[in-house]
């Protein structure tokens, strides 16, 4: 057991996981195609916005601020989120290939997004109706996989029937949508886009994947029994079905508010979990805030390339996609393959 939860976080490592989010987000907020906005610039602003001060610059102000600043927050969250989750479902199914769509929460939420934007329903009742329906994924793959005896492998085919089954209704939304006004956006949509994200969105959605990442974090040293038997957990004092049900809807709820932000966005639950497995051990102890850490770096730094690549923005999906695929190959080659 000692060698399968080695790796731990020393502190250089626990300051540089703490830092590295606020300087990815501090260089995200001076990078753009407005222009390149200084150290100075950015200070003097800041202290105008802390203190509700009339701006001096009120071009550089309202970019920062009004444009950048919450697009960066929402990537921070939903990159966390997103990590933390894929961590999660990896421990909860003892599976390195589950996903933060494992129990069919993303087709989920897709679903209800794209059929808040058929009905033409404005931004906040898209959030509220992926929210919704998220949840009601993980109640139908409940339903359907958990039958007078539990196990985790019915549990995972319940959720791969009932994400195939969201996805066609997906299909469905946009077979009868409009071609020229509402497919467009749909299609754009599902493709995930940090790009109509701001305070009013983040104030639904991000208590949602806070409260779920603090009690993830919590529970962070918990999680190593997860794997074990339901004896072997009761040997340790752990309810281990009270574990796995709490585990499976924080990181569902998660990965709900993520998909209501943002549309769909792949790779991230499943990179960055790795990641952090093959540089810290097995150890949720340590994977859990590494994954916090560095998939909130990750999406920043993702979201900046797509809004400053090109003048058109960049699906946010394609790029994690298009970086994910070759890195996770490396990795694997690298390392000989993953250890679970």
């Amino acid at each position: 057991m000692k060698s399968h939860l080695a790796g731990t976080l020393s502190r250089q490592s626990r300051v540089l996981l703490i830092l590295l989010p606020f300087v990815a987000a501090f260089a995200a907020l001076c990078i753009g195609r407005y222009s390149f906005i200084s150290p100075a610039q950015f200070l003097a602003s800041a202290k105008e916005f802390i203190l509700g001060l009339k701006p001096q610059d009120g071009n550089t102000y309202t970019v920062l601020w009004s444009i950048r600043f919450p697009r960066i927050l929402t990537a921070l969250l939903v990159g966390a989120g997103l990590s933390a989750a894929g961590c999660a479902f990896q421990g909860l199914f003892s599976n390195p290939l589950a996903t933060p769509d494992t129990l069919g929460v993303a087709s989920g939420a897709s679903f209800g997004a794209v059929l808040g934007l058929l009905f033409g329903f404005d931004l906040i009742g898209v959030q509220l109706l992926a929210i919704l329906m998220g949840f009601a994924a993980i109640v139908l793959t409940y339903v359907t996989g958990a039958g007078r005896e539990f196990r985790m492998n019915t549990v995972v085919l319940a959720g791969i029937m009932i994400g195939s089954l969201f996805n066609a209704l997906v299909s469905l939304v946009k077979y009868v949508a409009d071609a020229e006004s509402q497919l467009p956006a749909i299609t754009y949509w599902l493709m995930g886009s940090l790009a109509s994200t701001g305070y009013r969105s983040l104030a639904m959605c991000a208590p949602v994947i806070i409260v779920g990442l603090i009690i993830l974090f919590a529970l962070r040293w918990r999680l190593n029994l997860l794997p074990l038997t339901e004896d072997e957990a009761r040997a340790t004092g752990t309810n281990i079905m009270a574990l796995r049900l709490v585990t499976a809807v924080c990181a569902a709820a998660i990965t709900a508010a993520c998909i209501s932000l943002c549309g769909q966005v792949g790779w991230v639950g499943l990179l960055i979990p790795h990641i952090c497995r093959m540089k810290y051990g097995n150890n949720n102890m340590s994977i859990i805030p590494a994954s916090i850490s560095l998939g909130a770096v990750f999406m920043v730094v993702v979201d900046t390339a797509a809004r400053t690549l090109s003048a058109a923005e960049i699906p946010v999906s394609i790029l994690t996609a298009i970086i994910g695929a070759p890195f996770f190959i490396a990795l694997m080659r690298k390392s000989g393959g993953w250890r679970l």
